[in-house]
């Protein structure tokens, strides 16, 4: 189906849009995705803060072009659907990744993060990092724990005092 040139236009600049708001984009090959698989990587990527859109090649090339991307061969041909991480990065693509696992016809072209190109290889090792919010919980746990450290040992000589001071306080009197 054939836009019209306002149309394109409009269809280009909502592509510069949602690139300039993302932190990563992937691409994504869907020839042979239901229109029912399409809803539900699109359901799954809003879940965790991002948006699924299948693209015209020609105008995201354009878009891509307009950002500075360099255009790896390959990334832009046949259909193409891309994955706009808005919030975070690991989680879209786990949530491309499932539904590639779930359904034949979706798989990974590339990707960018940045204006760095990414690798399909490189895309799938992103989606098998933890969450945002996985991997905050576990850089304050490596930050606390030097303090809770600290803290234990400098109260356990008090602890062990306390300990003495009962039992000698426990003892039957010696007559």
């Amino acid at each position: 189906m054939a836009l019209s040139k306002q149309r394109k236009e409009e269809v280009l600049a909502q592509y510069k849009e949602w690139m300039s708001k993302s932190q990563a984009l992937i691409l994504m090959d869907y020839k042979g995705a239901s229109v029912k698989d399409m809803e539900d990587a699109r359901a799954k990527v809003r879940e965790v803060g991002g948006e699924f859109h299948v693209v015209k090649n020609r105008l995201a090339k354009l878009a891509l072009k307009a950002k500075d991307f360099n255009i790896p061969e390959g990334y832009l041909e046949n259909s193409t659907a891309i994955g706009f991480a808005f919030e975070d990065v690991a989680s879209t693509a786990k949530a491309l990744a499932d539904m590639a696992k779930d359904v034949e016809a979706f798989g990974f072209k590339g990707g960018y993060m940045g204006v760095e190109v990414l690798s399909r290889e490189q895309v799938t090792a992103l989606s098998k990092l933890p969450s945002l919010p996985v991997l905050r919980a576990q850089l304050l746990g490596v930050l606390q724990a030097p303090a809770s450290k600290l803290v234990r040992t400098v109260a356990e000589p008090a602890r062990g005092l306390a300990a003495v001071i009962k039992a000698y306080s426990e003892e039957p009197a010696a007559a």
